[in-house]
């Protein structure tokens, strides 16, 4: 038997013990030293590429900001970008940032069809930016991100109305806003947006513009894409490149899709109760610069002041965050919801000062002590100023409302559209409000006039509204009430007719017909407005993301 005369340098299985074990797996490398080494000798691990090359290398310099790319050849409409935005946001389950939409179209020897990703264009000159009450949008200085200040929004989701890409996703249970901002705090670490980093195909970059050559490219005859944006109004700053033309005629798939918007009731209630209000206190003024009767235009101010204040209540309930309503004078200088805002709290004020001159202009001289008589003189003289000023306020409260909605540039919500109508309510109620207040006062003489302007009107709108069903911006929202609102016509004849006839035995019979004749009028009336006020925010065709559907 020979012995060897080399040491043993490994000890046998059976013979290891713990203590070897512990020695054995502090010379192994875990994992993260692994990575660590290859960044060391040069060696660039495969994932680097998803937080590196497809985003800038630096910051945007002067008149620089970055903007979303997207490659259409490379997009397949896998949705992999909609998900990761979702997943990485924390996103509600129907609340989404980042849609995918078709586009479909033909040239003369084939047609055309294409998936697009898109989400919040972080706009050189945002709509949501400009109309926020508040100022709860921010557009970064060194980025050009557009951000949502979720602690400063009221919900009042003007800017949903306002951006034309709808970006914008107002929260229910959180009463707020919220939007795309491009993962700023992933993009300032040097990594890529959720969206870039999860799409396959590597079909959204981030790149950096200039803002100078966005206001080129954002003139009114250009489009970011064929049929789908009007790239004049924001100046959007997302690029969508292909290597082949697209058809002059693409347009969105859901481009002839038909929808019902949301009715914003408390909307549609404020409107008509201060634009009724406005016209009471144009009756108002009129009254007192006409010497009319002191008792009667005490009763028009009265209910005037008391739809005026119960449309601003209702109103409130149209925000998600009410209590911070009072800092909307932020964005006097772009919002026109701010100046509406101005206009009816100056109305509402000088409504109850109207108020409280008519009344204390009426006081007799038994109640009232000799030392406020040169006061109460004095009020008196000053009524009839004071009375115009107010129906002034009232009418020009009510052409903010107008250009509420004129400025979000929708075609059915232009100023063609929305000015008659707004102003035709303020008329007409006034004018049968005051019929009916004067009736109720025994001024048969003013009742009457009230009624036979109120008649013209009311015939007038009915065959202005009418008439335009058929021009170009309102063809979708008539072929909206078409198909989902179908009792919508027959209800408006109907009233129509309720009104005109409670309007016509108003004048022909006596009292307690004659009362009970103008309550007729006045709630068939009102009610026909509130059908239509319905129809306006419901059948306004809202302008979206190409192929996006509404939630």
């Amino acid at each position: 038997m020979t012995l060897s005369s080399e040491p043993t340098t490994e000890k046998s299985d059976h013979l290891r013990t713990l203590i070897d074990e512990l020695l054995d797996e502090q010379q192994r490398m875990t994992p993260v030293e692994r990575f660590a080494r290859k960044h060391d000798l040069g060696d660039v691990p495969a994932q680097a590429r998803y937080y590196h090359d497809l985003i800038p290398q630096t910051k945007p310099g002067p008149g620089q900001q970055y903007a979303f790319a997207v490659d259409l050849d490379a997009c397949t409409g896998c949705k992999a970008c909609v998900s990761a935005c979702h997943s990485l946001n924390g996103l509600e389950e129907h609340e989404t940032w980042r849609s995918v939409g078709l586009l479909h179209g033909n040239s003369d020897t084939e047609s055309y069809r294409q998936t697009i990703t898109t989400a919040c264009h972080h706009c050189v000159e945002p709509g949501c930016l400009e109309g926020c009450p508040v100022m709860a949008y921010d557009k970064d200085e060194e980025t050009g991100i557009v951000r949502h200040l979720d602690d400063q929004c009221i919900g009042c989701q003007y800017c949903v109305l306002k951006c034309p890409y709808d970006v914008p996703k107002y929260s229910e249970r959180l009463g707020i806003v919220r939007k795309c901002d491009m993962c700023i705090g992933r993009l300032g670490a040097g990594e890529a947006p959720a969206c870039v980093q999860a799409c396959p195909h590597e079909a959204i970059t981030i790149e950096l513009v200039d803002r100078a050559e966005v206001l080129r490219r954002a003139l009114p005859e250009t489009e970011m894409v064929p049929g789908a944006f009007d790239s004049s109004y924001t100046k959007p700053t997302t690029r969508f490149f292909s290597a082949s033309p697209l058809p002059a005629n693409a347009e969105a798939g859901d481009e002839s899709a038909l929808r019902l918007e949301h009715a914003h009731w408390p909307l549609v209630g404020m409107l008509l109760l201060t634009q009724m209000a406005a016209g009471l206190f144009v009756a108002v003024g009129i009254g007192l610069c006409g010497q009319g009767g002191i008792r009667e235009l005490r009763g028009l101010g009265l209910i005037g002041w008391l739809a005026l204040h119960l449309g601003l209540v209702v109103s409130i309930l149209h925000l998600g965050r009410p209590l911070g309503a009072w800092r909307f004078f932020l964005g006097l200088r772009t919002s026109w919801m701010s100046r509406e805002i101005l206009a009816f709290s100056v109305f509402s004020m000088l409504a109850s000062a109207t108020l409280a001159g008519l009344w204390l202009s009426a006081l007799p001289a038994s109640i009232a002590p000799a030392v406020l008589e040169p006061l109460l003189a004095m009020v008196s003289a000053l009524l009839p100023i004071l009375g115009g000023v107010t129906a002034f306020v009232g009418l020009a409260s009510v052409f903010t409302s107008v250009m509420i909605y004129v400025d979000t540039r929708r075609p059915y919500w232009g100023a063609a559209f929305t000015a008659p109508k707004f102003f035709g309510a303020t008329f007409l109620l006034g004018c049968l409000g005051s019929a009916m207040v004067l009736e109720l006062l025994g001024a048969r003489k003013g009742a009457l006039i009230c009624i036979a302007l109120a008649t013209a009107m009311r015939v007038a709108l009915f065959v202005w509204e009418t008439a335009v069903q058929g021009a170009p911006a309102a063809r979708r929202a008539t072929r909206t009430v078409q198909r989902y609102l179908p009792w919508v016509p027959r209800a408006a004849t109907v009233l129509f007719a309720a009104s005109i006839m409670g309007c016509a035995l108003a004048v022909v019979t006596d009292q307690p017909w004659t009362s009970a004749a103008m309550v007729v009028a006045l709630g068939s009336t009102f009610s026909a407005l509130l059908i239509e006020r319905f129809c306006f925010f419901t059948t306004c065709p809202a302008p979206r993301m190409p192929g996006g559907v509404a939630a």
